[in-house]
């Protein structure tokens, strides 16, 4: 009997079969957004470490008072990528989850294309 999965863990796993196939090597940037919050690490599936996070709890991100909202996830965007240059990251693989690709995640993504990570 195939167990059934919700539509946002379909979404989840068809958009990580995506990037698995894709990688090549490379890290993976994960974004995981909350009402309140938005959250980025910088993720090397290899060997399953975390090498560089953000998120809008940041003290950087917080004393702006951004939070999460559009201009809280650039600020999350820009933190990343600077966190990821810190850790010798260049490129990157962006792994939205089961979030479009709009709004906050965008915002993000765009930030950090920026600031200098390629993907």
């Amino acid at each position: 009997m195939p167990i059934s999965l919700k539509g946002s863990e379909r979404r989840k796993a068809r958009v990580r079969k995506a990037i698995k196939a894709r990688a090549y090597g490379r890290p993976r940037l994960s974004v995981h957004r909350s009402d309140k919050n938005i959250y980025a690490q910088i993720i090397d599936d290899a060997s399953g470490k975390t090498l560089a996070a953000a998120s809008s709890l940041d003290k950087d991100v917080k004393s702006a008072g951004k939070g999460g909202s559009v201009e809280g996830a650039s600020a999350v965007g820009k933190l990343i990528a600077e966190r990821g240059k810190a850790a010798k990251v260049e490129e990157v693989v962006f792994d939205r989850g089961s979030y479009l690709y709009h709004g906050r995640v965008k915002a993000l993504a765009d930030a950090a294309r920026e600031a200098g990570l390629k993907f």
